[in-house]
């Protein structure tokens, strides 16, 4: 699928996807086995601190609402909102029972009303209490470390974390670093986290051979800074943080082969405005027009698409009659390429720096999470260590433009992610 690469330059991977898949399971198994250090004392703390927050949060729902209802119960919600309060329904999905008071639809009246935002926040303490802070001490070892299982998704080909799923602990903002603040090192050791930087748009820069991606890249560009300017017309030293992560959707939203509904769902714009964006977005690079319409070619051709190292993803109903299912197999279609070989690349990563850790003196891989690995290593080392990281994920495999691994170090994993 992707041997017309050679004519570019572009020196293709001989390792399969079969033989990481081989090499990357005892890698896994020894951190599923080491597990990562889980300060109790601190969860206590933040548990108890949020309980006392959704309780304040709650006495203000009741008293913007009027009276006291079952917070969590989504008919009566509806009904304070849109009955009592009478909050406007225009442009809000329905459900079976009535409108949607799911978090997505919220959003969209925010403006309108406080009741809102404190709601949002009740609900989204109440998920991470309730699938974080109260159950994750629960479930460590007598040494006070928690372990995963990881597992590796047969379609995507990338790796998955249950019985926890470490995947999903929050990344950004207030709450998703003092979680991370309870993952700690053990007495003498740090935690060194280093995340590969943009590595889907790395990649699919290098599948689509676009020139202007490839050349912001080769800058060492923000490269939604770059595609804010292009789609907003406005020079790069003049884009608001704004208009910068209304780009970044825009970027990852053609990469998971978005429509204009879906992006104008997304970013709460009109329908019109976010065909235009895309629509610009595709005039500046039209590299990656043709590799979505080429990869959309072949898989209604051949039934399937494949990562750069092979890994096959088969797209049965990409020629239904039924176009809603035709269509989400034309988006897996655009992004499986890319987020399958990021996967693969992790994967060779963590292989290669498993071999050069064994001899590091008590230093080890800990963690993956997406693009994230954490590793704890000796704190006379971590300077060294987190050199290595840094040098073996960038220099792994290849591509026609550099990789580029974040790395950073501290006592604990908020504190290295910072």
């Amino acid at each position: 699928m992707w041997s017309h690469l050679k004519d570019k330059g572009i020196k293709l991977p001989e390792v399969s996807w079969e033989k990481i898949n081989q090499d990357i399971l005892p890698v896994l198994r020894k951190m599923e086995k080491v597990g990562i250090r889980l300060d109790l004392a601190k969860m206590d703390k933040l548990s108890r601190e949020t309980e006392g927050i959704i309780k304040k949060l709650e006495k203000e729902i009741y008293k913007n609402a009027g009276q006291e209802f079952n917070i969590n119960s989504p008919s009566q919600m509806a009904e304070v909102l849109f009955e009592k309060l009478k909050l406007p329904t225009k442009g809000l999905k329905k459900t079976k029972t009535g409108i949607s008071t799911a978090a997505s639809e919220l959003q969209k009246l925010e403006s309108g009303h406080k009741i809102i935002k404190f709601i949002l926040e009740y609900r989204e303490l109440s998920k991470l209490l309730s699938t974080y802070l109260k159950p994750l001490p629960l479930l460590v070892d007598k040494n006070s470390r928690l372990h995963t299982h990881y597992g590796q998704d047969t379609s995507t080909s990338r790796l998955t974390s249950s019985e926890p799923n470490l995947q999903n602990i929050p990344i950004k903002g207030e709450w998703g670093e003092k979680i991370r603040s309870a993952f700690t090192a053990e007495k003498g050791m740090v935690l060194i986290a280093a995340d590969y930087s943009q590595i889907e748009l790395r990649i699919v820069a290098c599948l689509a051979n676009d020139e202007s991606m490839l050349n912001s890249f080769k800058k060492d560009e923000d490269i939604h800074t770059r595609t804010a300017s292009e789609i907003f017309n406005i020079p790069l030293n003049k884009v608001t943080s704004a208009e910068r992560r209304a780009a970044k959707t825009v970027n990852f939203g053609v990469l998971y082969g978005q429509s204009p509904y879906g992006l104008s769902q997304t970013l709460g714009i009109d329908q019109k405005v976010a065909a235009d964006y895309i629509n610009k977005y595709f005039i500046k690079h039209p590299g990656i027009m043709n590799y979505c319409n080429r990869v959309i070619d072949i898989a209604h051709k051949e039934g399937k698409v494949e990562t750069l190292f092979g890994f096959p993803r088969a797209l049965p109903n990409i020629n239904s009659p039924y176009r809603n299912l035709a269509d989400s197999e034309e988006r897996m279609a655009i992004n499986t390429p890319v987020q399958g070989t990021a996967a693969e690349v992790l994967k060779l990563a963590m292989i290669e720096l498993d071999k050069k850790l064994n001899n590091k003196d008590g230093a080890r891989m800990l963690l993956t999470v997406h693009d994230e690995l954490v590793i704890e290593a000796p704190e006379k080392m971590a300077e060294e260590i987190s050199k290595l990281v840094k040098e073996v994920m960038e220099n792994v495999i290849k591509l026609c433009i550099p990789l580029k691994a974040e790395v950073g170090f501290g006592k604990n994993w908020a504190e290295a992610k910072r």
